[in-house]
């Protein structure tokens, strides 16, 4: 057994106890490894993101918070394969950093057959290469508007010059470049930012509450729009 497939064990074998521990004496003999060679594997679960946490005590180890996890997943090798075609696409949009946390943490509790095939799949696929380091910015956008939080936004225009002030999320809308929507409180009217052109944001502390503002008036592709949630149902 190689290290990846220690570490998914690892994770499936502490979600099928929880909320019972394993010492990492007791799982270091499962997967004959040293102590040692465990407790590193265990600190790099919870440093990718796995909601592992050590309990103290005689009868204490790692629990895995089960409802946190995902199950064995049984995608197919193409669905696998089109989840990471999807994710090269978003490249440089809001949802690039989750869009790849996501994949993988589905490949990570896919079986490791399924796993296999779908890594010999991915390798016949050739993609355009996208060798630029994408912005953090449109993720912390992103957070924003999920947590509804004032922002203070630097966004340069059309003829860059760079302007200051605060912004209250309102959402995203597609097109090449993709545009951030707020309510500028200046303005106090709802504008929408190239992502391309914005040079600074700092998330404030205060939370705002939602306004119930029609985003379809913003539509300039005359191709009309409509919600990810209107096509995909997250219900």
């Amino acid at each position: 057994m190689n290290r990846t497939e220690r570490l998914y064990a690892l994770v499936e074998e502490l979600r099928a106890v929880s909320p019972r521990p394993r010492s990492a004496r007791w799982l270091a003999e499962r997967f004959g490894v040293s102590t040692r060679t465990v407790e590193r594997d265990l600190n790099a679960l919870q440093q990718s993101g796995v909601p592992l946490y050590a309990e103290t005590g005689r009868s204490g180890g790692y629990v895995v918070d089960k409802d946190h996890t995902l199950p064995p997943l049984t995608l197919t090798p193409a669905e696998a394969a089109a989840l990471a075609v999807a994710a090269h696409r978003l490249s440089g949009t809001p949802f690039a950093a989750d869009a790849r946390s996501a994949l993988h943490k589905v490949c990570a509790v896919m079986p490791q057959r399924e796993r296999q095939t779908a890594r010999e799949l991915a390798a016949r696929i050739r993609l355009d290469a996208r060798p630029a380091q994408p912005s953090a910015l449109p993720h912390t956008l992103c957070e924003a508007l999920s947590a509804r939080r004032l922002l203070l936004l630097r966004h340069a225009d059309a003829q860059g010059e760079v302007g200051e002030g605060t912004v209250e999320p309102l959402g995203f809308m597609e097109g090449d470049p993709w545009h951030f929507v707020g309510w500028c409180r200046h303005n106090r009217a709802v504008r929408a930012f190239r992502l391309d052109r914005i040079r600074e944001v700092r998330v404030l502390e205060e939370v705002v509450e939602p306004r119930a503002v029609d985003l379809a008036g913003l539509d300039t592709s005359g191709g009309g729009r409509v919600s990810l949630d209107d096509l995909y149902g997250f219900a």
